[in-house]
């Protein structure tokens, strides 16, 4: 088994160290990551420069791009062949409910779910964690679990590891994205007399946080695993939206 791993925190970042160090007991891994911190990149691509590649040793590289870059040019160019699958993580924080649409860790598996790739977005429950050790074998309990039921397509799936140690779980719980209330009012301070400096205000609490939601397994101690998809098509609009261009 080939895996691609990759991250939004960087190739220096311990999440993706433990990852690895546990990912190469089952499997055949090359990393692509990028250079420095992109959490919160999304699915942007670098169309306007060139992308800087550097191999750090054999099968590991990073890149000067987006998460979406890493994964599209691993994909696409860097590697002879097509992995089994794809890992991006592990995130020093959670991707819950609204978070997914900014989630770099999120993108880069999205990138290679749109390839038919089966692809794991993997996060802490916390945002300043210390039991990566517990996500990287649940993510290696997952990846046995799915290949031995070998699922006939490609699954993308956004993962929440509780921050505690791994005998501590209280087990594996299959969720929706919640929803969170508006984020905070963005911060202002006065640079110069015509400029501003602006810093995002903090996310929302959550307002759709209830049993069967991601918010409320990772609350329990439960590994949340929400299925998701990139297909943005509100399919219970379409018919009001033929209605009102007639």
């Amino acid at each position: 088994m080939h895996i691609l791993i990759s991250n939004d925190d960087g190739y220096k970042s311990k999440g993706i160290q433990v990852l690895i160090n546990e990912l190469k007991k089952i499997a055949q891994i090359t990393v692509v990551a990028p250079s420095r911190n992109r959490s919160g990149a999304s699915s942007s691509l670098s169309l306007d420069r060139s992308i800087k590649v550097t191999k750090k040793e054999d099968s590991f590289y990073f890149l000067s791009g987006t998460p979406t870059d890493c994964v599209h040019i691993a994909l696409t160019g860097l590697m002879q062949t097509l992995p089994d699958m794809v890992i991006s993580g592990i995130n020093h924080g959670p991707n819950l409910g609204d978070d997914t649409i900014y989630s770099g860790t999120v993108a880069a598996a999205i990138e290679g779910y749109l390839l038919d790739i089966p692809s794991f977005a993997i996060s802490m429950g916390s945002v300043n964690p210390k039991h990566f050790e517990t996500a990287a074998k649940v993510t290696s309990d997952l990846i046995k679990l799915y290949n031995k039921k070998k699922v006939s397509s490609a699954s993308l799936l956004n993962i929440n590891v509780p921050d505690i140690p791994y005998d501590e779980l209280k087990g594996l719980e299959v969720t929706r994205l919640g929803k969170r209330h508006a984020a905070e009012k963005a911060m202002e301070k006065k640079h110069t007399q015509k400029e501003s400096l602006y810093w995002i205000g903090e996310v929302g609490q959550p307002n759709d946080g209830g049993p069967g939601t991601d918010f409320y397994a990772l609350k329990n101690n439960f590994v949340s695993i929400s299925p998701i998809h990139p297909d943005l098509t509100d399919f219970k609009k379409i018919e009001i939206t033929k209605n009102w261009i007639k």
